[in-house]
């Protein structure tokens, strides 16, 4: 689900409703012909009809190169598109509500983003023709909404799991302040993978009631049986058993569900999360008593079975005065306004919070190995978790004497070990004729607030700047081919 919230006169966040009245938006699009897009409810209610023209859960595929969505009219779609579709349908709905244009925009992500796909959404945000303002991690906007509304003090743990995504952030909040402590989670995490085990239960059900066999290979009948899954879950959180009716074959069939058999279906699920949570509380050398208040945020915290998770590990209830769905798009709204304020274009918010993140992923630079030059390492720079933004300096050295270059290649990710980390630029950096063997090199790495990455190289022998490390980002769209979908957008209608 999508929202888009703003900040009232009173200084008090709200969602925006949109042109179906509702405050929450399907995340899902609909390709009804060469160059016309339907986004929301009407795309979403037509998946079953229309299944090889419907994609979903696009955020799980931002910043993949290797994804494109190839629609019935042979038409390719990049997820920086399909996200721009979803963006400018939000922008145009909010922007009839409120009755003025909609340009400047705080847009939300998982936590766990990397810097690919935080790229990937800025892209997306450009190609929908919005200004981004900042990009800001989704438990961080839930805890600012929660601040905001009641502004108790305390260590928080923000338990984010949604339709795609999970993740888990630590953050102390004050009056004025929120600050993250630390962060982590799975991309590839969320209330989809619930829906798939539901099918497939459903599927291997029909199959012994002398279904079809192979049901989730016809796409209109998969299309199908995930909408009644999607619902079947949903009962299930109310009540203790449901069925599913699917017509498969000369006859429908009725699979009946028990809340029981659906919590073990998911129980691998919910253990992966619990897995990262442990992990992060001993990564920040916290325990369970030290923590104040557990936040679940994003609908598939609706599920008992999490929330009685959630009191298992804590020892504590968990705090539901957010509302699962709205509470990061509120945090975000209220955001916008402080930055909008800030940057002298819009009234100051009735509360502000400082807000400080850390970084989720680390980021370092390939460096040789002291014993053998001819062994390349990782050297992590900027640690995960580090409050942001940062800068942090290190020096390194020339190998060889007048040597004449250095390739700099930038990584992401943990430990020493190259194979186990992303390479996120390679590039050849001159060096000034005349440099010893082992004259220091100085890298100046920084991490800003939307959690991109920048870099410089210095000469410290000749006190001069060799230039800025362009993170050519090889995942990403390269700027002509963002400029070239922000142009084909313009002949889009989305609606």
């Amino acid at each position: 689900m999508s929202a888009v919230g703003v900040v009232d006169r009173a200084g008090w966040a709200e969602l925006v409703r949109n042109t179906g009245g509702r405050t929450l938006t399907p995340s899902v699009v609909l390709f009804t012909g060469p160059d016309q897009v339907l986004v929301g409810a009407t795309a979403r209610n037509s998946a079953v009809l229309q299944p090889d023209d419907c994609v979903q859960f696009i955020k799980r595929e931002m910043g993949n190169p290797h994804y494109s969505f190839i629609d019935s009219h042979q038409v390719e779609h990049r997820p920086e598109q399909i996200s721009a579709y979803l963006l400018r349908a939000l922008a145009d709905g909010a922007a009839e509500a409120l009755g003025e244009p909609v340009e400047d925009v705080v847009i939300t992500v998982p936590a766990y983003f990397d810097d690919t796909r935080r790229k990937a959404t800025a892209d997306a945000a450009r190609i929908a023709g919005l200004n981004l303002l900042r990009l800001v991690n989704e438990p961080t906007a839930a805890a600012i909404s929660y601040g905001v509304q009641h502004g108790d003090a305390g260590t928080v743990l923000v338990y984010d799991l949604g339709g795609g995504t999970f993740d888990v952030t630590l953050m102390r909040v004050s009056g004025d302040s929120c600050e993250v402590i630390a962060t982590d989670g799975d991309r590839n995490l969320g209330g989809f993978d619930f829906d798939n085990a539901l099918m497939r239960f459903v599927a291997e059900r029909v199959a012994e009631l002398g279904g079809e066999e192979d049901l989730l290979e016809d796409p209109y009948l998969t299309a199908e049986v995930r909408e009644r899954c999607e619902l079947a879950k949903t009962d299930l959180s109310q009540a203790h058993r449901t069925v599913v009716r699917v017509g498969s074959g000369r006859s429908a069939h009725a699979v009946e569900i028990t809340r029981e058999r659906f919590e073990e279906m998911i129980e691998p699920y919910l253990h992966r999360t619990e897995v990262l949570v442990e992990g992060l509380l001993e990564d920040a050398g916290t325990t369970w008593d030290q923590v104040d208040r557990v936040l679940p945020v994003g609908g598939s915290t609706r599920i008992p079975a999490v929330r009685a998770l959630l009191e298992k590990l804590s020892g504590k209830k968990p705090d539901l005065r957010v509302h699962p769905d709205e509470a990061v798009c509120l945090g975000a709204a209220q955001l916008a306004a402080q930055v909008a304020a800030a940057a002298g274009s819009g009234a100051a918010p009735g509360k502000e919070l400082a807000v400080r993140d850390v970084t989720s992923q680390s980021m370092g630079i390939v460096v040789t190995a002291d014993d053998d030059a001819s062994q390349l390492l990782n050297d992590v720079v900027i640690a995960r978790n580090t409050a942001i933004p940062a800068m942090v300096e290190r020096t390194y050295r020339t190998v060889a004497e007048d040597q004449d270059a250095v390739s700099v290649q930038l990584t992401e990710g943990e430990g020493e070990v190259l194979e186990r980390v992303n390479i996120l630029t390679e590039q050849p950096v001159e060096l000034p004729s005349g440099l010893p063997a082992g004259a220091p090199l100085r890298l100046r790495m920084s991490y800003d607030t939307d959690g991109l990455v920048h870099a410089e190289l210095f000469d410290e022998t000749n006190d001069r700047r060799l230039g800025e490390i362009e993170l050519e980002r090889p995942l990403n769209l390269d700027a002509g081919r963002v400029d070239e979908m922000r142009a084909a957008m313009q002949r889009m209608t989305v609606g």
